[in-house]
């Protein structure tokens, strides 16, 4: 099998989550890190250039020749001194020994100023780095603010028709795109809501007035009291539905919420020790502040509640329990009930499964609960997690991140 070739040739793929130390670095340091390696070798090559001409046009310049006074006579010039010559050679030792000194001053003295400006321009590189990808920071700032709720906002980026601009023009645009889907989405959820909701209100109105009919006979009757049944059962599946979209989307509301307390009001409306089949409750509320939607909160705990009371044994048991816990707020809700395969376990948070056993048994449920638990998590920036009791059951963990004080 042949390597996917890349740019410039195959290209070598690396492993995923590593990351050079090069890409380590943020791109304003990047590029000052270029900026400063790149006036450094132009300052080299330039003081190696200078240094070289230098001692060319000074050896040229010294080997023109030299004059020599001779007493009485006039000025005469030679070009070849003769090797006896004492003075000669030491006047011509002399210039070299000068010429050698003025090119290590040179040298020095280019050295240090080339080192006094590279830290100049590695200083100038990060402010022009910096005012250069100052639009891209406003950009990130945009996109990280940004949320379903605040999909209006736009960048609205000043200045001239470059890369950057055309960047912050086609994030714009998505926004808008973005926003219409949005919106559409909620017209939907409303208007789904509205149309589905009404025609199963009348059926069971009509349903029930004709159960209170004196003159229905008793067939009539089971029958209406069936489709009851089963107008109910689709009552509960639209409900969850669209409850499960609405938990899907951004929230609306953030208010800092006692678990303990909204896990209290779940258990009386339950009132599991009042059922046809009683079970047994054991809680442990302690106080644990969270933040986001109380009503969402109230449905993720009555589903989890629910389920462990649904899917349970007679004479079964449930424990609730609510504590703070590293900067959360976990919830803990364990039942008794048949054995649950770890390997099903995950698949239980997706919409409409069930355990293997459960599959035919849609009477009990629609098999959204614990999917509308996660998507409640999940809107709150929590996690839930599911574990298989060894000797039956379920324990559910759900952490909701705790509210600021």
């Amino acid at each position: 099998m042949r390597a996917p070739l890349g740019r410039w040739g195959p290209r070598r793929d690396r492993p995923p989550g590593r990351v050079r130390p090069w890409h380590r670095l943020g791109l304003r340091m990047r590029l000052t890190i270029l900026y400063g390696g790149l006036f450094f070798l132009a300052g080299s090559l330039l003081l190696w250039s200078t240094y070289l001409l230098t001692a060319r046009a000074l050896s040229q310049q010294f080997s023109i020749g030299f004059t020599k006074i001779v007493t009485g006579k006039p000025l005469v010039t030679v070009t070849q001194t003769p090797s006896d010559d004492l003075v000669f050679q030491q006047v011509k030792g002399d210039v070299r020994q000068r010429a050698a000194t003025v090119l290590e001053d040179m040298l020095r003295s280019s050295a240090v100023i080339m080192v006094l400006l590279g830290v100049l321009a590695v200083v100038l590189g990060y402010l022009v780095a910096d005012r250069a990808l100052r639009p891209l920071d406003r950009v990130t700032e945009t996109a990280r603010r940004l949320s379903e709720s605040t999909l209006h906002e736009r960048i609205a980026l000043d200045g001239p028709p470059d890369e950057v601009k055309r960047l912050a023009d086609t994030f714009d645009a998505m926004l808008d795109r973005l926003h219409r889907v949005f919106e559409g989405q909620r017209r939907f959820i409303a208007n789904a809501s509205h149309e589905l909701r009404t025609p199963l209100a009348i059926n069971r109105t009509v349903l029930e007035v004709s159960l209170e009919e004196p003159a229905a006979s008793e067939d009539l009757k089971a029958l209406a009291r069936a489709l009851l049944g089963t107008n109910a059962r689709y009552e509960r599946l639209i409900e969850g539905l669209l409850l499960l979209a609405q938990s899907e989307q951004e929230l609306g509301v953030r208010k800092t919420v006692d678990v303990a307390q909204v896990a209290r009001i779940v258990l009386e409306q339950l009132d599991l020790a009042g059922r046809r089949r009683p079970l047994t409750l054991h809680t442990d509320l302690r106080p644990a502040l969270a933040l986001g939607d109380p009503l969402l909160m109230e449905r993720c705990l009555f589903n989890l509640v629910e389920n462990a009371a649904k899917y349970n044994v007679r004479d079964g048991q449930v424990w609730v329990r609510v504590r703070p816990e590293a900067g959360h707020a976990v919830v803990e809700v364990d039942n008794t009930g048949q054995t649950v395969p770890p390997y099903e376990v995950e698949d239980l948070f997706e919409p409409f499964r069930r355990l293997q056993g459960d599959r035919l048994r849609s009477a009990r449920g629609s098999g959204l609960g614990l999917s509308i638990v996660r998507a409640i998590c999940d809107a709150h920036a929590g996690t839930v997690t599911a574990e298989a009791r060894p000797e039956g059951g379920l324990s559910v963990t759900v952490r909701l991140p705790e509210a600021p004080p």
